[in-house]
């Protein structure tokens, strides 16, 4: 399939450069996986749109402060880091994505708000790349980001983040950071819709998995299946594991809350569907033809065009159900992205 073939027109002012006015009050699409058919709802609709018995998996990774900005020592340019992941095993090299990285060459020195420096070092496997191996003379902690870092909002938002996002950019149930960006899908759950899908008898479970590189760069192949997905680490506690396997084996839907969960649980299991508890990585590539094994449901937000989400979702609805889902929101003033609205189809 061609890339161009998950293109749609979106309107500039559609989408969402704020979150709503209140967590939680947002519009809910209901897309027919099957048939197509579209309804609309709102998001506290939410718990009695969920069949019974049903299991919901949500990722509880937390976002790390990762945009950080530093100056080169040697001209006083402000350069743009977005810290992705560690390197090794001893905490003082990291791999960040960069602006501008054929200007960001080993060697040299960017000094952080703090008083910190960083060195670019030689990585053959970055050459070429948006990608940069920076060194530290310490263990970088999560302290360290929280007095050097910003909220990475995605590019598609168009301003400085501030202390609201500092709150709404993360999900009520955050607890692994970890993340370079949110899994927004869980943006819209408020611990009192938490609570109203917990009284209703709804299975509620949580995993982990980093949101990284893949949720950043674009598809660049004109051919989908020519795409690479970069790693992502997850993990899936062994009780969660069990809940998922009997919920299958009682035929109970598992409805997966955003595509970093759908990632995960389809990476953590084996053909017959059986999910694996513990750690590991993921390049997964969901589109058009993929299997599930695991997720009969999905709760996710709407997705950029020609993006690798975009596809995963097509492949589990059909992109014809998608587009024309897509096209009926457009329509009908959804808000789109991070900040946006959201959809369930089952």
């Amino acid at each position: 399939m061609k890339t161009s073939d998950f293109y749609f027109d979106l309107p500039q002012e559609l989408i969402a450069q704020k979150p709503s006015g209140k967590r939680g009050e947002d519009k809910l699409m209901l897309l027919g996986r099957k048939n197509g058919d579209v309804h609309h709802k709102l998001m506290s609709d939410l718990p009695d749109l969920i069949d019974d018995g049903t299991l919901m998996v949500f990722n509880n990774s937390r976002v790390r402060r990762s945009r950080c900005y530093g100056i080169k020592t040697t001209s006083g340019r402000e350069q743009e880091f977005m810290f992705l992941n560690q390197i090794g095993v001893e905490g003082d090299v990291w791999n960040t994505m960069v602006k501008g990285a054929k200007k960001v060459k080993p060697g040299n020195i960017y000094k952080f708000p703090d008083g910190s420096e960083g060195v670019i070092i030689e990585s053959p496997e970055n050459e070429g790349t948006e990608f940069r191996s920076i060194k530290f003379p310490f263990r970088v902690m999560e302290d360290w980001f929280e007095r050097n870092g910003h909220i990475p909002l995605p590019p598609y938002i168009r301003r400085e983040d501030t202390e609201v996002d500092g709150e709404r950019y993360q999900t009520v149930y955050a607890k692994e950071t970890g993340s370079a960006a949110c899994p927004t899908a869980g943006l819209h759950f408020t611990e009192d819709m938490i609570s109203r899908l917990q009284k209703k008898g709804i299975g509620l479970a949580w995993l982990t998995l980093h949101v990284g590189l893949g949720t950043f760069l674009p598809v660049r192949a004109e051919n989908i299946e020519q795409h690479k997905m970069h790693e992502e680490f997850y993990t899936v506690p062994y009780d969660v594991a069990d809940k998922i396997n009997t919920a299958k084996k009682e035929g109970r839907p598992i409805l997966a809350v955003g595509t970093t969960s759908v990632r995960t649980l389809e990476s953590a299991c084996d053909e017959n569907g059986f999910v694996r508890g513990g750690s590991g990585s993921t390049h997964i590539f969901m589109y058009p033809g993929y299997k599930f094994k695991v997720v009969d449901q999905m709760f996710t937000n709407f997705h950029t065009p020609e993006s690798t989400l975009l596809m995963l979702v097509s492949a589990f609805a059909s992109r014809e159900h998608i587009l024309n889902a897509y096209s009926i929101a457009i329509n009908e003033k959804y808000r789109f992205f991070s900040y946006g609205d959201a959809m369930l189809i089952k």
